[in-house]
């Protein structure tokens, strides 16, 4: 397939990086009036279009006044879950706290309750849905996390799910092992043995089926402690599962540094993050992993991203796709919350949408920019006038194009 007069070819790489930290956030290279091959679903080559080659190709697209991205790599969400939560919703407006609406029963335990009464036909029957849906906004990528099983066969059924949308669908899908997430209603004040379950009983199953690639854990007040996330954490490796940690997304809560401690791949939320956390983060392997999303939907404080950048630190931009905090996976509306809210430039937030997410998911080697050998999982814009147009037009369809795995989907 050769995509021809391409207005300008974005996140272009003639040596792949890992990642893009601090001030590097703020290039993005570009290759204007270009061509792009791909062969046998990987980037064979581009270039400017004075030196096109010529021959015979299955397809050629004419691009012409059209911007060619990589896509999105999503690395934080729930999308495989139960139901929906529109209730919680409408107490959040009437003044309830996300603390208070768990404590009343509801958020993730309300989710757990759905969970059970759904079968796992019918649990993938609803979350392909949402798959094809973040496909179509431009997700190329993405992690998908346990969570919401009340008991193991329900946290074996989300993840034998996950694994499946990754089979029948275009998307490259990461799967994350989340059992600790919230305390489940057998184990009301029961905290300690649910841990020991998780460490024991639960971790052990998903490694021998094989049905994560990481672990996670939901470290703050009300959840799991410190010392909670550590034991866990450490069992998780012992059985090759690479932590991620919910870190920071109520308070202060001691789940950046547990993180890096253990050598996460990520640390996620970050809402209540300063320079203690970024002095830790710094010169690290751990990706800080912003949801922008979340503080939208429940009116909280955003992640100071900026900051980050400016300290050194990279920064990864993902959806939180879940029913209580962001029913939503729009990367494309993401962008454009961390540039309306957290004042990201559209290259700082492009980076952070493709390479860093990619990185996120242990997928920076093969997806997030246009390099040689990488997998053609990119995009087409419509005819828009500028880069910058992509997150300004926050509600606008860009998208013409969308080719995954070297195929067009749409």
């Amino acid at each position: 397939m050769l995509i021809k007069n391409i207005k300008s070819l974005v996140q272009v790489e003639e040596q792949p990086r890992n990642k893009v930290c601090g001030a590097d956030m703020n290039h993005l290279n570009t290759l204007e009036n270009s061509w792009l091959l791909i062969e046998e679903g990987v980037i064979s080559d581009f270039g400017s279009m004075n030196n096109m080659p010529k021959g015979e190709y299955g397809a050629v697209i004419d691009a012409s006044g059209r911007f060619v991205l990589p896509s999105f790599c999503d690395s934080h969400t729930h999308l495989v879950y139960a139901g929906s939560r529109e209730q919680e919703f409408i107490d959040k407006l009437n003044g309830l706290s996300y603390q208070e609406i768990a404590r009343r029963g509801g958020g993730i335990l309300h989710s757990m309750e759905k969970l059970a009464q759904t079968s796992e036909e019918e649990l993938f029957e609803q979350s392909v849905c949402r798959a094809k849906e973040i496909i179509a906004s431009g997700t190329g990528a993405v992690e998908i996390k346990s969570g919401y099983g009340p008991d193991l066969k329900s946290e074996l059924n989300m993840l034998r799910v996950a694994k499946r949308i990754g089979r029948e669908t275009p998307l490259e899908v990461k799967t994350t092992f989340l059992g600790a997430h919230a305390v489940p209603k057998t184990y009301s004040d029961r905290k300690e043995a649910y841990v020991q379950a998780l460490i024991h009983t639960y971790i052990p199953e998903v490694a021998d089926q094989g049905l994560a690639d990481y672990i996670d854990v939901f470290c703050e007040e009300g959840f799991f402690s410190v010392d909670d996330t550590d034991r866990i954490l450490n069992a998780g490796i012992k059985y090759g599962l690479r932590p991620k940690v919910h870190a920071n997304q109520l308070s202060f809560s001691g789940g950046v540094q547990v993180g890096v401690k253990h050598n996460a791949i990520s640390v996620d939320h970050l809402e209540s993050t300063d320079t203690k956390e970024f002095k830790v983060l710094k010169n690290t392997e751990t990706m800080p992993v912003a949801l922008p999303g979340a503080s939208f939907f429940l009116n909280m404080h955003y992640a100071p991203v900026k900051k980050m950048i400016d300290y050194g630190l990279p920064v990864a931009l993902a959806s939180n796709y879940n029913p209580g905090s962001c029913p939503s996976g729009d990367m494309k509306f993401i962008l454009s919350l961390a540039c309306i809210k957290m004042k990201l430039n559209t290259k700082q937030a492009i980076n952070a949408a493709t390479l860093n997410g990619a990185y996120a998911m242990g997928l920076s080697r093969s997806h997030g920019s246009i390099a040689k050998g990488k997998i053609a999982n990119l995009f087409i814009t419509q005819a828009i006038p500028s880069l910058d147009f992509i997150p300004y037009a926050f509600n606008a369809q860009i998208i013409d194009t969308i080719i995954l795995k070297g195929k067009i989907i749409s």
